[in-house]
């Protein structure tokens, strides 16, 4: 195991120590991808594992929000989580006002850069989508984990925030095994 993948484990044991935090998704408590490996030490009941539906599934999370969890929605790829834009663009980002919650519901969205060593997937599984959201996501923190450092500070400042601000995490598949 490379040093970014034990630092996401690290991040997602933190965030499993939260009471109000739930992991659903893909793969979050069945294998699948290599995302499921750093959720090995997290407890069976805060894995919540969902059918391939993302539109569905982001929606699960923004009403996670609004009843008071902390749900990290788990999208394998980039890829894959364009099919929930909608409840991303529309909803999420607009949660404060949408909610009139003080501070507003908040979701941490985990996603990834397809690997494509040593096999390429595709160019349907290693889009990077990072800027387009950030551009149509003014009210989300959107932050690419570039390095190995970022890893824990950016998953806590997530959890952490008092602000009601979202985040999506974006990782690099290529770097689970540096």
């Amino acid at each position: 195991m490379g040093k970014y993948q034990e630092s996401l484990t690290e991040a997602m044991k933190l965030l499993a120590k939260d009471e109000r935090t739930i992991f659903i998704g893909q793969s979050v408590a069945v294998a699948g991808t290599a995302m499921r490996t750093t959720l090995e030490h997290v407890a069976s009941e805060k894995l919540l594992e969902l059918p391939v539906e993302e539109d569905f599934q982001m929606g699960i999370a923004n009403g996670l929000a609004l009843a008071g969890f902390i749900p990290i929605s788990v999208f394998p790829r980039w890829n894959f989580l364009l099919l929930a834009t909608n409840q991303i663009v529309t909803h999420l980002d607009k949660l404060s006002e949408l909610s009139r919650m003080n501070p507003a519901p908040k979701v941490i969205i985990r996603t990834g850069i397809g690997s494509q060593h040593p096999l390429n997937p595709g160019t349907q599984h290693t889009g990077d989508f990072t800027d387009a959201f950030k551009a149509m996501c003014p009210n989300i923190n959107i932050v690419r984990l570039d390095d190995v450092s970022m890893i824990v500070p950016e998953y806590e400042k997530a959890l952490t925030r008092t602000d009601g601000v979202s985040t999506i995490l974006v990782e690099w598949g290529d770097k689970y095994a540096e």
